[in-house]
């Protein structure tokens, strides 16, 4: 339950007049931000060979660009010592067939993380990307084949998928104070599986 002090805002993280009224929305309610969660995502399934224009635009689109703009339209609202945080996926270290398109366009947020802790070093904003495996959600429902699902889980040590809450709980701790040394790192969150 995310409680009563929300506002909804509805729109896609791939088209910049949407993330204008999010951000004028935000501006006008709160007027600053101390921590963003850019955590809009998209991929499925595409081998080499199969990718077509349309696959690849709709990953980079909303992966990696909705991010940037998403980072870059927030940044006049940023209190300086804030915190971004961005979703990227432990599929851009794996290389797990089918999923390129996917893993590149998530791999490209690992380092804007990198160069924007360096843009933004003198507001003492940090940067990190959250990199969850697996977890169960119903868009994996949507993009996972029971095969796929199973794959996965014989991966993952533990030999299940992650929870959101779990994921939620990495994201509050890059979202708070006791995280403030922490700047620039990729972290996994995905039960071991990238170790392996």
């Amino acid at each position: 339950m995310i409680g009563g002090n929300v506002t909804g805002v509805r729109g896609d993280a791939a088209n910049l007049d949407d993330l204008d009224r999010l951000f004028d929305t935000v501006r006008r309610e709160k007027g600053k931000i101390d921590v963003l969660y850019a955590t809009a995502g998209t991929g499925e399934a595409v081998p080499l060979g199969e990718i077509t224009e349309q696959h690849f635009d709709a990953a980079f689109n909303l992966n990696a660009r909705g991010t940037l703009f998403t980072v870059q339209k927030a940044l006049p609202l940023f209190n300086d010592g804030g915190s971004i945080i961005m979703t990227g996926s432990v599929a851009s270290v794996k290389g797990f067939p089918g999923f390129g398109v996917y893993a590149a366009s998530k791999a490209a947020l690992r380092y804007f993380a990198r160069t924007w802790l360096n843009e933004l070093k003198g507001r003492k904003i940090r940067v990190n990307v959250l990199s969850p495996g697996p977890i169960a959600t119903p868009m994996q429902e949507e993009v996972l084949t029971k095969e796929a699902k199973e794959m996965f889980e014989f991966l993952i040590p533990r030999g299940t998928m992650g929870q959101p809450a779990e994921i939620a709980a990495v994201v509050l701790f890059l979202a708070s104070d006791d995280s403030s040394f922490v700047n620039g790192v990729e972290l996994s969150v995905d039960g071991g599986l990238s170790a392996i």
